[in-house]
């Protein structure tokens, strides 16, 4: 089956842009690199929000391939943010990053966000990656810090998304989907399941964006021309969301 085809990227004529978010959990570039490579060259994102980057022995050298094997640079995050990665193409002009870690439960991962400030054509966006606990509670509160923290960022339009650990009935999805849109429940648009690749049942990764931002459509990139089945399921353990978004112009 072979997908609708999302908008380009593109400058409108009143300064608005329409862009292209990638979100997807490389679990550390343990599988198939060259599949993942395929995969988002075929999404032709403008900014990808990465999740379980590599952390440890030479992780920036790691992130930066990662990046050219894509056609992108490296915008921020990695080791620094305990995995969340954001990569974006020659479109985005970076104002700002800051990698954020989050408090430290005793027993549990460390988590943290990946968030930057850029502008693409005429408009100015928040960016932010996440990787969510697996515990039920501290992963509400994650949820709240990082509804504050895009609040603190000093724009009017951002856009988030990650790894959530949890499904859209959820209390820590829900917290999010009560101040953010939903892009997949706004403009469905491919697959909807995105854990695990062979055999998917859960939605527990998404793209969030403020109010004001336009949703074109957002889904799981399966069918999308240059991206195989066989890809998505050699090049890690989730699948990932892709969103065509319209920022509107500052």
């Amino acid at each position: 089956m072979v997908l609708t085809p999302l908008p380009d990227s593109r400058t409108e004529p009143d300064g608005s842009a329409v862009i292209r978010v990638l979100s997807y959990n490389v679990r550390s570039l343990h599988d198939d690199t060259e599949a993942l490579a395929r995969v988002i060259r075929a999404c032709a994102p403008d900014l990808v929000l990465v999740q379980e980057a590599p952390r440890f022995f030479r992780w920036r050298k790691a992130a930066a391939r990662l990046a050219k094997s894509g056609g992108l640079v490296v915008l921020g995050g990695g080791a620094t943010a305990a995995g969340p990665l954001l990569l974006c193409s020659l479109r985005a002009a970076v104002e700002s990053t800051e990698d954020i870690l989050l408090p430290l439960t005793p027993g549990l991962h460390r988590r943290g966000f990946a968030t930057a400030v850029v502008k693409i054509g005429g408009v100015r966006l928040g960016v932010l990656s996440c990787h969510l606990s697996l515990q039920r509670e501290e992963r509400l509160t994650q949820a709240g810090l990082l509804l504050e923290r895009l609040a603190s960022m000093g724009v009017e339009h951002a856009v988030a998304g990650g790894d959530l650990n949890d499904v859209p009935t959820g209390k820590a999805f829900q917290h999010l989907a009560g101040h953010l849109q939903d892009c997949r429940a706004v403009a469905p648009w491919g697959g909807e399941l995105t854990f695990t690749p062979d055999d998917p049942r859960k939605r527990i990764d998404a793209v969030f964006v403020t109010p004001g931002i336009e949703v074109l459509g957002c889904g799981v990139p399966a069918g999308l021309p240059g991206v195989r089945e066989e890809d998505l399921r050699a090049a890690t353990d989730h699948l990932p969301v892709l969103a065509a978004l319209r920022v509107p112009a500052g």
